[in-house]
């Protein structure tokens, strides 16, 4: 597929390297640092363009900024040509990673929604960006699950695909309103992760008596 990032950052950049080592092509875009997004691009063997290139060009665009930087970046967008897939890998936190902006009576996930109009929203956190850049995503020999909701079913399974090309396990967990439980529970990842001394190679791992019976695909 064609993936078009908007974020360059380190979660930009570490779903990058694994979607194209799935055989993806991705195009990166969104930077303060033109030039050492150009850079970072060509080392990685991805495109580079600005936002409203990059979800053109994709067939599932990808929402990989802090939150603060969300609106900024997807009032570059523009109108794109058609409807789009819209990976929305952002969590609602406040700058100082004390709490969320927003949760429980909406989401990040649906806030997003209003602001791209032209995306079908699927929301799935991706591991920490540490994992992602290290030569192990997997924790304890396991795949990090990541709890994928969106409103269509279709978009799902593709972004639930692309969590898969990532090394993680993606879960079916139904509509876009769950992302107002699934946002708050990878904000105590963060908590333990960094407040508690917990470290970023952590994870959620949803136990089932037998996968098959649950959306979301078999772990291995």
């Amino acid at each position: 597929m064609k993936i078009g990032i908007i974020g360059a950052g380190n979660v930009g950049t570490g779903l990058t390297k694994h979607l194209l080592g799935k055989g993806h092509s991705v195009m990166l875009s969104f930077s303060l640092d033109t030039e050492k997004l150009r850079a970072t691009a060509a080392e990685l063997g991805a495109e580079v363009g600005s936002v409203a290139e990059a979800v053109r060009f994709a067939d599932v665009a990808v929402l990989a900024t802090p939150w603060g930087a969300a609106a900024d970046a997807l009032a570059q967008v523009g109108t794109p040509p058609g409807r789009k897939v819209l990976w929305d890998c952002t969590n609602a936190l406040r700058p100082d990673m004390s709490g969320l902006v927003v949760g429980t009576t909406t989401s990040g996930a649906e806030e997003i929604a209003k602001l791209a109009p032209w995306a079908t929203v699927v929301k799935a956190i991706p591991p920490f960006a540490e994992l992602l850049h290290s030569t192990e995503v997997r924790v304890g020999g396991e795949r990090v699950d990541v709890f994928v909701c969106g409103d269509d079913a279709n978009a799902r399974t593709v972004v639930a695909q692309l969590v898969g090309d990532i090394g993680a396990e993606p879960i079916d967990a139904g509509p876009l309103t769950l992302a107002r439980y699934t946002e708050p529970a990878a904000m105590l990842l963060v908590q333990l992760a960094y407040t508690r001394g917990f470290g970023t190679r952590i994870g959620f791992s949803l136990l089932r008596d037998v996968a098959g019976n649950v959306p979301g695909g078999s772990r291995s």
